[in-house]
């Protein structure tokens, strides 16, 4: 379940019965992260010795299909240029990192503790 509730943003609280939450964050993730994109935003290799790189790749990876996608079909190549960038950046990256608190969030429900 917690799986499926990292890739697809909503989709645990869905499973869980919890439709208004679910729906909202099925939503409002992935709009967030395609905005972002859309806003010139890159999506992040990898880099261990680069500290911060790395960090921003955790954060966009948290995002889930989205990103997958992105990377897959060449999305996110960003353009330093563009006086959008680093807005995009940001939103990719908030996008993932809620993405991973909403993944707890289920987590929780499904123990019983909300």
């Amino acid at each position: 379940m917690l799986t499926v509730a990292w890739l697809v943003p909503g989709a645990g609280h869905l499973w869980l019965g919890r439709r208004q939450k679910g729906l909202t964050f099925l939503i409002v993730l992935p709009l967030m992260f395609v905005f972002g994109l859309l806003l010139k935003g890159r999506l992040f290799p990898f880099v261990p010795r680069e500290p911060l790189v790395a960090l921003a790749s955790i954060a966009d990876v948290g995002a889930g299909l989205p990103n997958l996608l992105a990377r897959i079909l060449g999305f996110g190549t960003g353009d330093v240029t563009a006086i959008t960038w680093e807005y995009g950046n940001t939103f990719t990256i908030v996008a993932g990192l809620l993405n991973m608190l909403v993944v707890l969030d289920a987590f929780d429900v499904m123990e019983g503790r909300k």
